[in-house]
C-alpha cells in the first residue's frame, strides 16, 4: 500500500489516500504485461498458422464424427485383446517401477543418501526419467528390441522411475527423525534403520504414488501403439490410416472406458490405503 497526503481548505487538513500499487509498481506491471503479450504475439507468428484450415476446423470436425456415427463393432474381439495387453503393459511397467524406484529414491533423499556422489546420481536419473516424455522413450526401445509389447514396457518403466523416484525421496525427506535417532541410539545399523525406522513411515505413500502412476500409466499406455509399443493404439493406427471411421470410434469408446474404469479402480485402492 502507498500513502499520498493532499493539503485542502485553509486549515491545510492532511488527508491520506491509500492506492495497492506506487507508481513504480504500476509501470512495472504494464511493462510486464506488455512483454507478455509481445512474447505472445511473437509466439503464434512464428508457429506458421494455416488460417483458412483454422477457420474450416468446425466443418470438418463436423464431418469427422459424422463418419464415425454408428460405432461399428466389426473386430470387436482385437479390441477386447488389445485393450488386455494394454493392461498388462501398465500393470507389468508400473510393478517394475514401483521396486526401482525405492532404492533411487533413498540415493535421491538427503536424509538416507550416503553421500554427495549417489545424491546428484539419484537425481540425475530422476531428472532424466522425467524430462524424456513416454512416447521419446517408446520410440528408441522401439528401435533398439523392435515393435512389440516389450518396448512399451520398457518405455513406462523409464517414465515412471522420475515420477515414482521424485514423489517417494520427497516423503523421505519428511519422515519423522524420533524413530531414526531411536534407533540410532540402540546401534542399529544403517540396513536395519531403512528397515524399520524409514520405509514403514513411508508406506502409506508408496502405495498411494504407485497406485496413482498405475492410474497415469494406464493412459499412457493407450497411445504407444502409435508408433509401434504394444497395446490398443496400433489398431487404432490401423483404423485411422485406413480411414475406417465407424472403427475408429468404437476403439475411442473402449479406450474412455478403460480409462473410466482405471480412474475408477484406483480411486478405491487409495481409499482403502490413504
Amino acid at each position: 500500500m502507498v500513502a499520498t497526503t493532499q493539503k485542502t481548505g485553509p486549515d491545510a487538513i492532511a488527508l491520506r489516500e491509500w492506492s495497492k500499487y506506487s507508481t513504480k509498481d504500476r509501470w512495472t506491471r504494464f511493462g510486464l504485461t506488455a512483454l507478455v503479450a509481445l512474447a505472445l504475439v511473437w509466439s503464434l507468428s512464428t508457429i506458421n498458422i494455416i488460417w483458412p484450415w483454422l477457420w474450416d476446423a468446425p466443418k470438418q470436425m463436423g464431418d469427422l464424427f459424422a463418419r464415425m456415427f454408428p460405432p461399428s463393432l466389426d473386430g470387436w474381439h482385437d479390441i477386447a485383446i488389445t485393450l488386455l495387453e494394454t493392461v498388462n503393459i501398465a500393470t507389468i511397467a508400473t510393478f517394475f517401477a514401483v521396486f526401482l524406484s525405492l532404492p533411487v529414491a533413498l540415493i535421491a533423499a538427503q536424509n538416507t543418501t550416503p553421500n554427495k556422489f549417489t545424491l546428484w546420481l539419484g537425481r540425475f536419473i530422476l531428472v532424466s526419467s522425467r524430462s524424456v516424455n513416454t512416447i521419446i522413450w517408446a520410440l528408441l526401445f522401439v528401435a533398439v528390441f523392435g515393435p512389440g509389447v516389450l518396448a512399451g514396457i520398457l518405455a513406462i518403466i523409464f517414465r515412471s522411475l522420475g515420477f515414482l523416484g521424485k514423489l517417494l525421496g520427497e516423503a523421505i525427506e519428511e519422515i519423522d527423525r524420533a524413530p531414526i535417532e531411536a534407533l540410532e541410539a540402540v546401534g542399529a545399523s544403517r540396513f536395519k534403520i531403512l528397515i524399520y525406522g524409514v520405509i514403514p513411515q513411508v508406506m502409506p505413500t508408496f502405495f498411494a504414488v504407485s497406485i496413482l502412476r498405475w492410474d497415469i500409466n494406464l493412459r499412457e499406455s493407450t497411445v504407444l501403439g502409435l508408433v509401434g509399443a504394444g497395446g490398443i493404439g496400433i489398431i487404432l493406427q490401423g483404423a485411422i490410416d485406413t480411414f475406417a471411421w465407424q472403427t475408429v470410434a468404437t476403439i475411442l469408446l473402449a479406450i474412455i472406458g478403460l480409462v473410466i474404469i482405471g480412474e475408477a479402480v484406483a480411486a478405491y485402492l487409495r481409499k482403502k490405503v490413504i
